[in-house]
């Protein structure tokens, strides 16, 4: 594979073009990572106002009807909604987990089989998410396990 990059002049809009013979779904992930990642997620602290980026959240928690992005410090509540944010963040690393939870999963650190088939993603800032039996074939389709 050949890869060129050109700075573009002052005042155009970045482009990127991708020429191949067959879209596969490593390079459909590539595209939705790269549109992803550039779109920041307007999230609340209080009265302020915050911009995240994707890659920063480790994961999403519904909790009474009010959704928390948690990042490796910090928790921020979003006005978007659980089924909202599995369908803006398709096809990327992040993966619905439970009814409650939606994980990033390049933000996991390890997985772990636990009681009655479910699993344990400890993720990379120590905090411990359980998978729930129902979505463990989902994860295992999307980690080619």
């Amino acid at each position: 594979m050949k890869i060129t990059i050109q700075e573009c002049p002052e005042g155009e809009e970045d482009e990127i073009i991708l020429r191949c013979k067959n879209v596969d779904e490593q390079l459909l992930k590539l595209v939705y990572d790269l549109r992803a990642d550039r779109e920041k997620l307007t999230v609340s602290k209080g009265e302020k106002l915050f911009q995240v980026l994707p890659s920063n959240i480790y994961y999403f928690e519904a909790v009474d009807s009010r959704v928390f992005a948690y990042l490796e410090k910090e928790v921020y509540e979003t006005r978007l909604k659980l089924y909202e944010l599995e369908e803006r963040y398709r096809n990327t690393d992040f993966f619905r987990a439970s009814k409650s939870v939606i994980i990033n999963l390049a933000k996991i650190k390890c997985l772990s089989p636990v009681f009655s088939g479910r699993f344990e993603a400890q993720m990379k800032n120590g905090e411990r998410l359980i998978i729930s039996r129902q979505y463990v074939p989902k994860l295992k389709e999307k980690l080619k396990w």
